[in-house]
């Protein structure tokens, strides 16, 4: 199954080549660690990163953040608190274009977890912070795997 996309990759590109993209990004802690996905896109292909997505127009943030754990990992979670924001420089290498801003919240998941997402992405718990991830994703997680 595939993720409800707001509008085409043309539109997308377009748009986020003009304008910072607001992502939500959730650190699923859980009691051996936190959740992460391993990428199977054109961008950051084969790197660990926080689950996350982009905020829709007129979305409530409390609902991208369960869209986005239904969509990343087929659960519910309970948001605990807001961890901050992150700045994705290293996305205009990616992808070519754009430049995200994520707020970073701290869940907790409201059931297990399975092997992977609806993307067909691997989806594992890490109490440490593994070498091929997301740079942006390495200070946020090593704050978090250090409580």
């Amino acid at each position: 199954m595939s993720r409800k996309k707001p509008f085409s990759p043309e539109q997308f590109k377009l748009l986020y080549s003009q304008v910072p993209r607001l992502v939500v990004e959730l650190v699923v802690k859980t009691e051996t660690g936190v959740v992460l996905i391993l990428r199977k896109d054109a961008a950051w292909n084969n790197l660990w990163h926080i689950p996350g997505g982009t905020v829709f127009y007129q979305e409530y943030i409390d609902d991208a953040i369960q869209r986005i754990a239904q969509e990343e990992l087929s659960i519910t979670v309970t948001k605990q608190k807001l961890l901050g924001y992150l700045e994705y420089p290293s996305e205009v290498k990616e992808r070519g274009f754009g430049w995200s801003v994520g707020l970073v919240f701290l869940c907790v998941a409201n059931s297990p977890l399975p092997p992977e997402n609806q993307e067909a992405e691997e989806i594992q718990v890490f109490n440490y912070v593994p070498d091929n991830i997301v740079e942006e994703h390495k200070s946020i997680l090593n704050e978090v795997l250090s409580v």
